[in-house]
């Protein structure tokens, strides 16, 4: 019901006399969490909370190039079992973790139509994360039942992580596109690889000045927009290969268990998929996309074979 609401207010957004306009700055926030999608679950990736800056640098000395955006980024996961509240370790399928991390990316964005985003990110995944006192405070705050799986939980290890995020277009139609998606991760915590087609359906502007490319802060010397705003449905399917997940593993340098600690590890599963489908909306001020994630398990003793979650990113624009 909730992802159904905010759908609407952003078709209701469509309809004012809004204008996208050059923009060079944009801070904002996204949340994600699988109540969203009101299906009352509590499980495997459960929160996000993320916070974005992204300023446009100057691209004109590269005749290639069409936007540079220079991006800083913090956020925190946090992840459980098919419940927050395992009566014992019999029901973990999933290990307690949580990750906090803040990182920086420059987004190389071509006149071709392609894109290169080269990010580094330095975090925690363990008890100083603060997955456990959050999730705490949801459930205090709203009064939802009492975890007691967080002593189990991924215990500290600091994590430095490298990711590249390639996008090309492959075709377009006048209200229709294609272009192909993928990225690359790389290291102590997180390494692994994705590929897969992202289509958009309705009024969408070039990947060098999109929502889809993280590119709607942009300087004056930028080709103009296709469209004046951004609305367009998306969907995005994705093959994940999975090398290491500190979250699921622990860290990659430790003995697990190890002594003194109750933390359980599991076993990662080497391939996901995932579908992502949303709708996005750009005007001069406001950017707006509301999504939904389903995934396949990521670990082998996943009860559950796919879980689900729903996203909102909320961004103003400035100059």
């Amino acid at each position: 019901m909730k992802f159904k609401l905010l759908t609407l207010v952003a078709c209701l957004l469509a309809a004012a006399p809004v204008f996208a306009q050059t923009r060079t700055t944009e801070i904002g926030a996204m949340s994600e969490n699988d109540s969203f999608l009101g299906q009352g679950s509590d499980r495997y990736y459960t929160n996000g909370i993320f916070i974005y800056y992204r300023h446009a640098l100057d691209a004109s000395k590269n005749p290639a190039l069409a936007n540079k955006v220079l991006e800083f980024e913090i956020g925190q996961k946090i992840f459980n079992a098919q419940s927050g509240g395992i009566p014992s370790t019999e029901f973990l399928d999933r290990p307690f973790a949580g990750y906090l991390y803040a990182g920086s990316s420059l987004n190389l964005l071509y006149k071709n139509e392609s894109n290169l985003k080269l990010s580094a990110k330095v975090g925690i995944v363990g008890p100083a994360a603060g997955g456990e006192p959050i999730q705490n405070f949801i459930h205090d705050t709203f009064g939802f039942y009492k975890l007691t799986g967080w002593p189990y939980q991924i215990r500290n290890d600091v994590e430095l992580n490298l990711s590249a995020d390639y996008n090309k277009l492959l075709a377009r139609a006048s209200w229709a596109d294609i272009s192909l998606a993928s990225y690359v991760n790389l290291g102590t915590g997180f390494t692994g690889a994705g590929i897969g087609p992202l289509i958009r359906l309705g009024n969408f502007n070039q990947l060098f000045h999109s929502v889809s490319t993280q590119s709607t802060a942009s300087t004056a010397n930028v080709a103009p927009p296709l469209h004046n705003h951004e609305l367009f449905f998306y969907y995005k399917p994705q093959a994940n290969l999975v090398g290491y997940d500190a979250t699921i593993q622990g860290s990659m340098f430790k003995d697990h268990p190890e002594a003194g600690t109750r933390e359980v590890t599991l076993d990662k599963e080497p391939f996901i998929f995932s579908n992502q489908l949303g709708v996005s909306y750009v005007s001069s001020r406001i950017v707006l996309d509301i999504g939904a994630v389903i995934q396949t398990k990521d670990t082998k003793q996943m009860v559950k074979s796919t879980h689900q979650w729903g996203s909102v990113t909320l961004l103003y624009r400035f100059n």
